[in-house]
């Protein structure tokens, strides 16, 4: 063995990577850049109509005033916890736009732009934030599954899914049905997330998975996860993957599409890794100026998924003042609403957390809420 084949040292490994941590590489497919110039790929490429941009545009507005709007209320006491999406607008509102209505969406805590393009109200995410429900919504009613605190563990449930999908018989043709599944950079140094990988790839399940790399897992970084490319790792569990700027709201578009529709016609899993940013923290609760460069974060917003989208819409002609006037009073009325909507969520009847455990009541669980009343009860009675 000679000494160029020697694998290089840790610490050789690590400064090579932080060296291009804000950039991805040849490999990545991009159709807008950083400065909002159409470019096309070979491979993957969209020909939306005007209305379409447009529309892209103000879902990735709206939904960084909600972003916002609930970041703010966290604050100011209305919500316990918020897990913020600051900068990942586009690989969630492209992939989230790419969805048809049967297929079958698996979050985390922060797929608040898929939710949105999913058709879930905000205040239904903001009651989960504000302990106002007691889990959420009916997953079937807009295809979009719970929220998943457990880190990695719903690409399980999607796998799983996406298996029984294929035992129905509902793939294998473009009319079938696809699974997406997302989870961070951080859950894919989990067990559950290989796992998911392992079951998809055996069984080709109709499932994408979708990793928002967003360079940080609460505050350990990519380049201490991995010393390849996360897409890379499907090659070993025998699928495909690509990479995806993630601040590139028409090529998160395009790549989720060609991996849904191969899915959808049996093709089986593919990995999406969408190489964005998280320009706030992980959540409320978290300071990220203890552990990352300042200058990292501006390098960043130099790549705004919004600021991109708007300056290819100016320079296609696309839009005109009245546009962004009626966008800002929309997203305004919006605010309002969730803020409104938020102040006035009724706290939920305590023995209301017994009601949908189960399908139907099992005997000790009948025995809990018993003595739950009771406790409840004695503190009427002046006990």
């Amino acid at each position: 063995m000679s000494v160029t084949d020697l694998p290089a040292a840790p610490g050789e490994a690590a400064r090579e990577a932080v060296a291009t941590s804000t950039t991805a590489g040849a490999e990545l497919v991009q159709l807008l850049t950083p400065e909002g110039e159409r470019v096309h790929h070979p491979d993957y490429d969209v020909d939306l109509t005007d209305d379409q941009y447009r529309d892209l545009y103000r879902d990735l507005v709206l939904v960084r005033r909600i972003d916002v709007e609930a970041t703010a209320l966290q604050r100011q006491g209305e919500l316990g916890i918020w897990a913020a999406l600051l900068g990942q607008e586009a690989a969630q509102v492209g992939s989230g736009r790419a969805l048809r209505d049967k297929d079958f969406a698996f979050p985390t805590y922060r797929e608040h732009g898929v939710a949105w393009c999913k058709g879930v109200d905000p205040l239904t995410l903001l009651g989960l934030f504000r302990g106002a429900s007691n889990g959420g919504w009916d997953p079937q009613e807009k295809r979009f599954n719970l929220y998943t605190i457990v880190i990695g563990s719903q690409t399980l449930h999607a796998t799983g899914y996406a298996m029984g999908i294929t035992k129905d018989g509902a793939v294998g043709s473009d009319d079938g049905e696809a699974v997406i599944a997302y989870f961070g950079d951080g859950a894919s140094s989990q067990g559950d997330v290989n796992e998911a990988f392992v079951w998809a790839s055996v069984y080709n399940a109709p499932v994408v998975f979708f990793c928002q790399n967003n360079q940080w897992g609460i505050s350990t970084p990519t380049t201490s996860q991995s010393r390849i490319p996360l897409y890379k790792r499907a090659e070993g569990f025998g699928f495909p993957g690509v990479r995806v700027d993630g601040n590139d709201v028409l090529a998160s578009y395009a790549v989720t599409r060609k991996a849904l529709d191969a899915a959808r016609n049996g093709q089986g899993p593919t990995l999406v890794e969408a190489f964005t940013y998280r320009m706030g923290a992980h959540t409320t609760s978290d300071d990220p100026t203890r552990y990352r460069l300042a200058s990292e974060l501006e390098a960043w917003k130099l790549k705004d998924p919004l600021e991109r989208m708007k300056s290819f819409l100016y320079k296609q002609q696309l839009v005109d003042s009245a546009f962004f006037e009626q966008l800002e009073s929309d997203a305004d009325a919006l605010a309002a609403r969730i803020r409104k909507g938020c102040l006035e969520m009724p706290d939920p009847e305590p023995l209301s957390i017994f009601d949908d455990v189960y399908d139907e009541q099992t005997p000790l669980l009948q025995e809990q809420r018993a003595a739950f009343g009771a406790y409840l009860a004695g503190f009427e009675a002046g006990h």
